[in-house]
């Protein structure tokens, strides 16, 4: 497995970001063993400006705390009953996130197997609450940072196509809902949707 990414490499505006994660390696490391994913797609959110963003309007709570943070911060947050993974992406005090909505496995299948008792590798990491469950990642990471030995994102291929369009389950925002600020690979069938 790749060594962490530089602090550097999240020092970047957020919609950049979000397509850089792409071909990116998601690494957790746990007791039961390390599991793997190649990021395929993502969805920036923009902070105080963005309806869809959980720090619209500069919004600052317990939950948001962390998006505050310098970027590479670790933002885990529960919808419904699945719990999602952001990776912060701006300055401090600037509000900003990077959700990680799917990746392609490429370490630690059977694990990801068992831990989502799926055996099509498909249905492992293809999407937000999917990819979690299937690499372990809880809410006990908040907070973390992502060049940390136990959670972090490698160096990985940069996909051939990107493809960007709006984002998805945020149909409550407004205009909100139609920024492309959704990116994956193009043709990787490990995509949400």
């Amino acid at each position: 497995m790749k060594h962490p990414v530089s602090e550097k490499f999240f020092c970047q505006p957020t919609l950049e970001l979000a397509r850089q994660l792409l071909g990116s390696v998601l690494v957790k490391k746990s007791e039961q063993g390390t599991a793997a994913g190649r990021i395929v797609e993502t969805e920036a959110y923009l902070g105080k400006e963005d309806r869809a963003a959980h720090s619209f309007g500069n919004k600052r709570t317990k939950r948001t705390e962390v998006m505050f943070q310098r970027p590479g911060h670790v933002y885990t947050f529960e919808m419904h009953t699945h719990c999602l993974v952001n990776v912060v992406s701006a300055p401090a005090g600037v509000p900003q996130a990077v959700l990680i909505r799917a990746l392609e496995p490429v370490d630690g299948i059977e694990l990801m197997r068992s831990r989502r008792n799926r055996q099509k590798d498909i249905e492992l990491t293809n999407g937000p609450g999917k990819l979690t469950k299937a690499l372990g990642i809880t809410m006990m990471d908040y907070g973390r940072h992502f060049s940390e030995k136990t959670l972090y994102i490698a160096e990985g291929k940069e996909p051939s196509e990107i493809s960007s369009g709006p984002r998805i389950g945020i149909e409550n925002t407004g205009e909100a809902r139609d920024y492309p600020y959704r990116f994956w690979e193009k043709g990787n069938p490990f995509v949400s949707r």
